[in-house]
């Protein structure tokens, strides 16, 4: 059965209702889950993207694929691209989601905008059997399914070069009324050190090599892993730090700490800011106001959990924000 439009998303958190007229009449069928990017380089003509050929079904598609149980939609977004495309992908700003009926099943894809890194080694083979890099515009009209075709649009219509701000709340760290010791050294617990090892997976999908952390015991654990995995250089900053030795006479000064994030976000450079709930809704709010862009009333996070900011390149515009936890 033919892959079936069933509609487009404006935002990268799908709002369109599932499933299409005559699938489940009044109910509702849990999509089929997938994460795919549109693979681009600035070439000899221009800018081009990655298209891939599928024998099986005799189709030109860009990269994309299901996502496995218990995989985290990020890190399936890389490994599928990886593995039909031969090249792995830093992901860059957020596109649209898209849904369309696969065998009469509704499924959703996730998409990003993402650059090649490292060689390539693409090999034909019963998946994949060839790989084109493409101007937009012929790339389009190679395109098979015009959900695909959406997605290229969506990529177009924004900017290409784009940086991300990271703003992370620092993974679980026990309660604070069973801490005898001053609360700076509070360390992760047992649930908040598994989370950091898999923040070091999650968050190296963004490239980013530099990180700053609240001077928090449980804010510089909950980066360690990801700073030795990815060779980050990170440094501690006082104004993203909440508490002191003298357990908490010291108040938090928010306005240093948006501040201090203002300038992060001024340098265009791949940040990721590791801090406390306390501040977290206080920096985004920040960020977007800065941006001129719509403020959420639930900018909170949850520990563990993470914002990403995708910021032009050109002339600092927002380009998209999405937000994830540690374990998807």
């Amino acid at each position: 059965m033919p892959e079936t439009d069933i509609g487009t998303s404006a935002v990268s958190t799908a709002t369109s209702a599932f499933p299409p007229r005559g699938t489940a009449p009044g109910g509702y069928m849990e999509p089929i889950r997938a994460a795919g990017a549109v693979l681009w380089r600035d070439g000899a003509h221009g800018r081009e993207v990655a298209l891939v050929h599928r024998p099986l079904r005799d189709d030109w598609s860009l990269p994309k694929g299901k996502q496995k149980n218990g995989e985290h939609i990020l890190t399936s977004a890389v490994r599928e691209v990886t593995e039909e495309a031969g090249l792995v992908p830093v992901l860059g700003r957020r596109l649209p989601s898209q849904r369309y009926l696969k065998d009469g099943w509704p499924k959703q894809v996730e998409w990003w905008a993402a650059t090649p890194s490292g060689e390539s080694s693409f090999t034909p083979n019963e998946e994949v059997d060839a790989l084109e890099w493409l101007p937009v515009d012929q790339a389009r009209h190679r395109l098979t399914y015009d959900h695909d075709v959406h997605v290229l649009d969506n990529f177009r219509a924004g900017p290409a070069h784009t940086v991300p701000t990271v703003v992370l709340r620092h993974a679980s760290a026990g309660e604070k009324r069973d801490w005898t010791d001053h609360d700076l050294l509070r360390p992760l617990d047992e649930s908040g050190r598994a989370d950091a090892l898999e923040l070091a997976a999650v968050l190296g999908v963004f490239g980013v090599r530099r990180a700053v952390s609240s001077a928090a015991a449980r804010c510089t654990e909950t980066v360690l892993p990801y700073s030795v995995t990815h060779a980050a250089e990170v440094r501690t900053e006082r104004a993203f730090t909440v508490g002191s030795f003298d357990n908490g006479a010291a108040p938090t000064d928010r306005e240093a700490a948006k501040a201090a994030f203002a300038a992060l976000i001024d340098e265009r450079l791949p940040t990721l800011v590791c801090t406390h709930g306390e501040l977290v809704a206080e920096l985004m709010r920040e960020a977007l106001t800065r941006l001129d862009a719509p403020v959420s009333q639930q900018l909170s996070l949850r520990k563990g959990t993470f914002w990403v900011l995708h910021v032009s390149v050109a002339d600092g515009s927002l380009a998209s924000v999405e937000r994830h936890t540690a374990r998807g």
